[in-house]
């Protein structure tokens, strides 16, 4: 038969005959075509060499596996002047030359990597009656042209892993089309700014809050207009979160609610057993006498670490010479004092599901523990008599203190939980998570006043309201928190001054005195006379020129940098410019 319907092949080709092997279908096909051309010259060749078979995979049908045996032919190239004298058969529009699989096979493993990933593809492809692996689409689609980039209105720049912790590149994007364009083989400035030069369409240019990055937008798209996106600052304002919370943790620190209740209203709770952790039998005097000098020489340990790293040696460099590793060394540096190891819990055993009977007994003044070893042995107790008298005795010299009361439990959130809560909008928290933030949010006015600040923040950036940036700055810097206060001052750097004409600038002091912050606002000449004789040479300048002008000019973050580390220095004060619209 010619084709099929279910089968379709390109013209010049014919089913012969199909089988099947369980679930391959496997159709033999061949070439009724009288001459072929050959590939170097394009000369019409009619006279035949030989022939043979290839065999290759095609498109499942109807839930089976295709394989293609193809009958091609050989042919003698008769052109005298062409290197080629015997060339193979071409069937561009079904296979390209040395392919294992047809054409149309191969585009349909790229669609699938394309849209999913090597393994998920792969388990999808097994689905689809493909037989393929995860290697061989990742190769499938690593073959794909590229296109061009063409015309970038708005560049998106960011950093990405090669080998993760290891080696870093950049990724460039599209931001119109949502579409990777490149990626360099760096992250450095310069590797950057040569490809942006190389397109002077870039209007925008969208990155982290980086230096590299922000200068090789200066140094490569000098005409763009650089801005901090808003996944890299609501990041940093997550990561000025984390220790203010961890400095307030008591805060987030939860007892359990019933038990709670229980003890405000003067309930005492019943006697319970001992839990299996608090029954030790007393150690002897030998394991005693290793446990305090293992102790000791434990505390000799963190003083020495202490010592070291009071001289400047590194963290790698001290777990080396006292001989632990660099996280015990970490955590001796992070404890206030002496951390103390906490006693290991007992192992569990075949005895600890009878401890409420056994306790129950002991209450009711049974102390024998033959008598309750028997009892137990008829309940399917099937541990040993020793291990029933070591529990009692452990009651009659009380090891275990059963009479001490029990703690209520407790949840402790994590930093980077409370973080979550406080970045996230209300609508968007489950009803505990809103219980939760309720309760801390009235427990401190700090962290009340910190929450509200970070809602207005993230509605600002993600309402695009820039004209309410100055305001939130200024509220962020008069609450009592310096994690916030570095935050608006990083903020402070990546916010050039351009002031229009005819509007003199704002200058405001801060001064620090007793871990608060004191602010003056001086408008006009006065500041001019009175501040900017603070300010370096290079800054000082600058701004007279500024304010004689009465023209449009920017201080550069680095002009920031150089006059508030020469105040920090010399007079422990900060000036921050800030914009003046009105």
């Amino acid at each position: 038969m010619p084709t099929s319907p279910f089968l379709p092949l390109p013209p010049g080709l014919e089913i012969v005959s199909v089988q099947t092997v369980d679930d391959l279908l496997i159709v033999h096909v061949v070439s009724t075509k009288m001459t072929s051309h050959c590939p170097l010259c394009f000369c019409a060749a009619p006279r035949r060499h030989s022939q043979y078979t290839r065999v290759v995979a095609d498109l499942p049908c109807a839930g089976f596996r295709v394989q293609l045996i193809l009958h091609v032919r050989k042919f003698f190239c008769d052109r005298a002047d062409c290197p080629r004298k015997i060339f193979s058969e071409r069937l561009p529009f079904l296979v390209e030359p040395w392919a294992r699989m047809t054409t149309r096979l191969c585009q349909a493993i790229q669609a699938i990597g394309r849209a999913t990933s090597g393994e998920v593809g792969a388990r999808l492809a097994a689905q689809l009656a493909l037989q393929t692996s995860p290697t061989t689409i990742l190769r499938r689609v690593m073959v794909l042209p590229i296109d061009s980039p063409g015309l970038v209105a708005v560049l998106g720049i960011d950093d990405w892993s090669f080998r993760r912790g290891r080696k870093f590149g950049t990724i460039l994007v599209d931001l119109t089309s949502h579409k990777v364009i490149d990626l360099l083989p760096d992250r450095t400035t310069e590797t950057a700014a040569a490809w942006m030069l190389s397109h002077p369409e870039i209007e925008i240019v969208s990155r982290d809050r980086g230096e590299e990055y922000a200068a090789a937008a200066r140094k490569g798209a000098p005409q763009a207009k650089s801005v901090a996106d808003r996944f890299h600052i609501t990041k940093n304002l997550g990561e000025a979160l984390e220790p203010f919370l961890d400095r307030n943790k008591v805060s987030l620190r939860f007892a359990d609610e019933a038990e709670s209740a229980a003890q405000g209203q003067g309930q005492a709770s019943p006697p319970q057993p001992p839990a299996p952790g608090e029954i030790r039998p007393a150690p002897s005097k030998k394991e005693e006498e290793g446990r305090l000098a293992h102790r000791q020489a434990r505390r000799e340990r963190y003083e020495q670490a202490i010592a070291l790293r009071e001289q400047g040696f590194k963290i790698a460099d001290i777990a080396s010479r006292i001989g632990v590793h660099r996280r015990t060394v970490e955590r001796f540096l992070a404890a206030p004092s002496f951390p103390e190891k906490k006693r290991r819990r007992a192992e569990r055993t075949k005895l600890e599901a009878y401890h409420p009977y056994l306790w129950e007994h002991w209450q009711a003044g049974v102390h024998n523990a033959a008598h309750l070893f028997r009892e137990l042995t008829a309940l399917g107790y099937t541990g040993s008599y020793a291990s029933v008298y070591a529990y009692l005795s452990c009651l009659r010299t009380g090891s275990c203190l059963p009479a001490t009361p029990v703690q209520p439990p407790v949840r402790q959130l994590s930093a980077k939980q409370g973080r979550f809560l406080f970045l996230r909008s209300p609508s968007d928290l489950e009803p505990e998570e809103q219980k939760d933030l309720e309760t801390i949010l009235s427990r401190s006015g700090e962290l009340a006043t910190v929450y509200h600040l970070v809602q207005r923040f993230q509605e600002m950036i993600h309402h695009r309201r820039a004209q309410l940036l100055d305001d939130w700055m200024q509220q962020a810097l008069d609450c009592p928190c310096p994690e916030l206060h570095r935050f608006v001052t990083g903020l402070c750097q990546d916010y050039p001054l351009s002031i229009p004409e005819g509007h003199s600038p704002l200058l405001v002091l801060v001064e620090i005195r007793h871990n608060r912050a004191h602010w003056f606002a001086i408008n006009g000449q006065e500041a001019m006379n009175h501040q900017f004789s603070l300010l370096p040479s290079q800054a000082s300048k600058q701004a007279s020129e500024l304010h004689q002008d009465g023209g449009r000019a920017e201080i550069t973050s680095s002009n920031l940098k150089i006059y508030r580390s020469r105040i920090a220095r010399i007079a422990k004060r900060a000036l921050v410019l800030r914009r003046d619209w009105d």
